[in-house]
């Protein structure tokens, strides 16, 4: 033996190691810089189906808007209608054909759509007259269905005008709002509020019947069907929830029906200077008016954002607040249509009815809770819409730093890239002092990986594959089984617990009324998890889904029967009472109950790249790629077909337009050079910029220094 010649071994290998880790860094700088080491996530727009439609594209070709309660409709250049927002009662399910349509009007829970032969299609709430809430026959069009030329939706009532000049009216009749008066003959438009109606004679007088025929400030009567005088030049108008609107020949609104001080936010207080409008809308507690030159002027409730009732910033305007042509009040948001045939929508987003937050692009992830829905970007941001009762759609300063979501029932937890996770929201009805804090993430809030958000409990996963569990116990879903340890995976259910192991086994804990915790056998092989309200699914290397949680006839919706074939899947998604799959090929395939149209997936049922389950409505990515055009320049699309439109070269889903590292203007994915702004090739080849080249002469040169060190060690004796 010889100890020297073993130090010095040693030595020369820490020479040599040091040399190559100094070495490999530089490479991998350089080939950062070329976007070679980059592992992006695919990214891509959302989609958003069942009690929450959202995703939908805003963005060109509209020539008509109407706002519902909570949800929004927006009629194209060809005749068709796109629906989005609440759609508990199927009031965004327009139906088949969708086209030929040349009108369009939104109620409480109902829609209608008027067609170009004079007939009326209605969708929604009131396909039925039971009597009960929602039901009043307001979809229910009295024959003959025909001549109509204008529509009109309120609460639970419908109006439609005949050419004739004649209204029909349909629907709840609580108040008198269908019974229009006589003479019906001479009208020339017609609106409708919560609980009363308004019709515009030929001579420029209005019409009023329903609630309100008088003031006595209890509800509903606040004299909203108490025309002012002189009723006559009217030209238009408009009915809220317990106020009406006229607009007047010579550009001036005349508003009336604040009777009552407990609702009197100013709706009827027109601005100064009354004059120059064009059109009219009225909301729950809001108005709209349209200048002559484009732009909104809104009054009453929304001047501010609090988000608490009746404050969502509906009478906020976004700028620029130019080129306008129509506008509609909802509830608590307000639709502009613009000259190009955009729409724009503000204010209250509790179900979606101002759509995903433009714009809507650069998802990597998506995470849905009972009523609310967060998106993460590509950036580290999070963006959150739908109920924010407690609070769970404010995402914290600052919004930035995030990798992954989860949401729970009515709350929401953000992992950052440093490992500590951010929660925001509350967990239980009626959030009382403290509840918030009592769900506080625990100490120390560092090395997590993964987060799932449950009803009332959240779980962490470390990196060293112990979960974390806090919040609700009250079945004992926080107490992770021994031992804790080799954890890889997490999810959350209402109120029960999931844990992937390594080995490829489910360890499941917590809420088993319905079964949801007898992880079926064998349990091997599962390389992803989901929880739902009361059931399991577990997704298995070999792609196919095995689901349990269903034993309770009453709460079993078939959430637990997979569709054939089992086959082919590559992630899961776990709601109330649906379940939802994502196949290889980018399609999905949803299950279980079918109540707000939660598992009826929009065509075109492609390109999908990520999906979540919420308590009534579902989430996906459609992915987006970079298609590169003849000019160098670059597009996002979301599939070969789009680009090839084109004439493009699609580079996939997995691609983006993002980044132009030499900043010539050329995205580098359709960059020939991207390290190099003079783009100069030899023989077909990019020359290495400057900083490269030092970058690989500082590599050899460290590699000559540490051979030199090790020749000289081993000449020592």
């Amino acid at each position: 033996m010889n100890p020297p010649i073993r130090e010095n071994a040693g030595r020369d290998g820490a020479a040599i190691r040091s040399a190559w880790i100094v070495v490999f860094a530089c490479l991998s700088a350089m080939f950062a810089r070329s976007g070679i080491a980059r592992g992006e996530h695919p990214q891509g727009a959302i989609v958003g189906w069942g009690g929450q439609v959202v995703g939908v594209d805003l963005s060109e070709g509209f020539v008509a808007v109407a706002a519902g309660f909570l949800h929004s409709l927006g009629l194209k250049a060809d005749g068709s209608i796109v629906a989005w927002g609440y759609n508990d009662f199927g009031q965004t399910n327009v139906p088949a054909p969708n086209t030929g349509f040349v009108g369009v009007a939104a109620g409480g829970t109902h829609s209608l759509g008027l067609k170009a032969d004079g007939s009326i299609v209605a969708w929604g709430a009131g396909q039925s007259n039971t009597g009960l809430f929602p039901h009043y026959g307001q979809s229910m069009v009295p024959s003959p269905n025909t001549g109509f030329v204008a529509v009109a939706a309120g609460e639970s009532h419908s109006l439609g005008l005949k050419a004739d000049g004649s209204i029909v009216a349909w629907g709840w009749n609580g108040f008198g709002q269908t019974n229009v008066p006589v003479p019906n003959t001479g009208l020339v438009a017609v609106a409708a509020g919560f609980y009363h109606s308004l019709g515009l004679k030929t001579d420029g007088s209005i019409v009023a019947w329903g609630a309100g025929q008088s003031n006595t400030g209890i509800y509903p009567d606040y004299g909203q069907s108490m025309v002012p005088a002189p009723n006559t030049g009217f030209v238009a108008v408009a009915a809220g929830e317990s106020h009406s609107l006229g607009l007047k020949a010579d550009g001036s609104i005349v508003a009336w029906g604040c009777g009552n001080p407990d609702v009197d936010y100013g709706q009827c207080n027109v601005p100064a200077p009354n004059t120059g409008f064009v059109a009219v809308a009225a909301g729950f507690y809001h108005s709209l008016g349209l200048k002559a030159d484009g732009s909104i002027v809104a009054w009453g409730e929304g001047q501010s954002n609090t988000g608490n009732f009746p404050h969502y910033g509906q009478s906020m305007v976004p700028p620029p607040n130019t080129g306008f042509v129509a506008v509609a009040a909802g509830v608590g948001h307000s639709l502009g249509l613009k000259a190009d045939g955009s729409i724009l929508a503000w204010g209250l987003n509790n179900y979606g009815q101002t759509n995903v937050p433009a714009p809507n692009s650069g998802f990597v992830a998506v995470a849905a809770g009972e009523w609310h829905s967060l998106g993460l970007k590509a950036d580290g941001s999070i963006v959150a819409w739908g109920r924010n009762d407690y609070g769970q759609t404010n995402v914290p300063a600052p919004n930035m730093g995030f990798v992954a979501v989860a949401a729970g029932r009515a709350h929401s937890l953000g992992l950052k890239a440093d490992g500590s996770i951010v929660a925001w929201g509350c967990h239980e009805t009626p959030c009382d002092i403290g509840c918030c804090t009592l769900w506080d993430t625990p100490l120390p809030n560092t090395g997590f990986v993964a987060v799932a958000a449950g009803g009332s409990h959240s779980l962490g996963l470390k990196v060293n594959g112990s979960i974390v569990a806090w919040g609700g116990n009250y079945f004992g879903e926080t107490n992770v089984p021994a031992p804790n340890t080799g954890f890889v995976a997490v999810g959350a259910g209402y109120s029960h617990s999931l844990g992937l192991k390594g080995d490829g086994s489910i360890v499941a804990w917590g809420d088993d009324y319905f079964g949801q915790t007898n992880v079926p056998a064998a349990n091997t092989g599962f390389i992803a998890i989901a929880a739902g309200g009361a059931h399991s699914l577990g997704l298995r290397s070999d792609g196919s889904i095995v689901a349990w949680g269903c034993g309770i006839p009453d709460y079993n919706y078939g959430q637990c029967i997979v569709p054939a074939p089992n086959s082919g899947f590559v992630a899961v998604a776990a709601g109330f009472f649906h379940s939802l799959g994502l196949k290889a090929d980018g399609s999905i395939v949803a299950w279980g109950n079918n109540y707000s149209d939660q598992t009826t997936v929009p065509a075109p049922n492609t390109g999908f790249v990520a999906v979540a389950a919420g308590g009534y409505h579902s989430l996906a990515i459609r992915g987006s790629g970079a298609c590169c055009l003849s000019n160098g320049s670059c597009m996002q699309v979301a599939s070969q077909a789009e680009c090839d439109t084109q004439s493009g070269v699609f580079h996939g889903l997995e691609s983006d337009c993002g980044r132009d590292l030499d900043g010539d203007s050329l995205p580098d994915i359709c960059d020939p050079c991207p390290h190099d702004p003079t783009n100069t090739q030899v023989e077909g080849q990019c020359i290495p910029t400057v900083s490269e080249w030092g970058l690989i002469l500082m590599a050899a040169m460290l590699l000559g220094v540490g051979g030199r060190i090790v020749m000289k060690r081993r000449a020592l004796p």
